[in-house]
């Protein structure tokens, strides 16, 4: 799951990063509103954490813009303002849940994986296709009831092929599902994980559609 964190201080943004990738998430973090537009515009996100006061401007406008824009990616705003007037207007500005300063951070990431999954149109957290079974949020992952161990890449990748319902994603896409912003990521990473996953869970769990990319095949039964 790709998580952008929007926070002007940076120690904070530095310990929900670290924070949220070691709940096994993709996490960046952008410290400004024209970063933050920059970010949605242009990336892969699953979920948004966005502070209110920015130095640019402040994030209820930023939210609006781009609820206006058409951007529909979940929203948790996550600031010290905890007034009951504040939230009201945060949610009513189109944000998703909200969140106030200090917090947990198991919470939080359970949060984000709650809007995930809704905006997927889960109830629970299990996405499941005949024999498999897979737990975002844990990356557990059950073929005909026997536990798999997949890395935290491997789950990330399976999770956003069977959450896409069938439809084809991109290589820049699912690459963007499994590395932030500053990692280097070698010509060829892509395809490791691919590989591992048909390797434990058969050639069938990643169709190669050529020309526009790869999405989920199903497991022979």
């Amino acid at each position: 799951m790709r998580v952008l964190v929007v926070e002007d201080d940076a120690l904070i943004a530095r310990g929900i990063v670290a924070g949220l990738r070691s709940h096994g998430l993709t996490v960046d973090s952008v410290g400004t509103a024209a970063e933050a537009k920059a970010a949605v515009a242009t990336g892969h996100l699953d979920v948004l954490v966005l502070d209110i006061g920015l130095p640019d401007g402040d994030g209820i406008e930023l939210l609006q813009r781009l609820r206006t824009d058409g951007h529909g990616v979940p929203i948790l705003l996550l600031t010290a303002r905890d007034a009951i007037e504040d939230r009201i207007a945060g949610l009513q500005a189109g944000a998703d849940d909200y969140m106030t300063k200090p917090f947990d951070l198991g919470e939080l990431a359970a949060r984000l994986h709650a809007l995930v999954r809704r905006a997927d149109g889960r109830s629970i957290d299990l996405i499941e296709s005949g024999p498999l079974k897979l737990n975002p949020a844990s990356g557990e992952t059950w073929l005909a009831g026997a536990p798999v161990p997949l890395s935290r890449r491997e789950s990330s990748l399976l999770a956003a092929l069977m959450a896409a319902d069938g439809r084809c994603l991109s290589g820049e896409h699912l690459k963007d599902s499994l590395y932030g912003y500053e990692q280097e990521v070698g010509s060829n990473a892509l395809n490791v994980h691919i590989h591992n996953l048909r390797r434990k869970l058969g050639a069938r769990v990643v169709e190669t559609v050529r020309g526009i990319g790869y999405r989920f095949g199903g497991i022979d039964q």
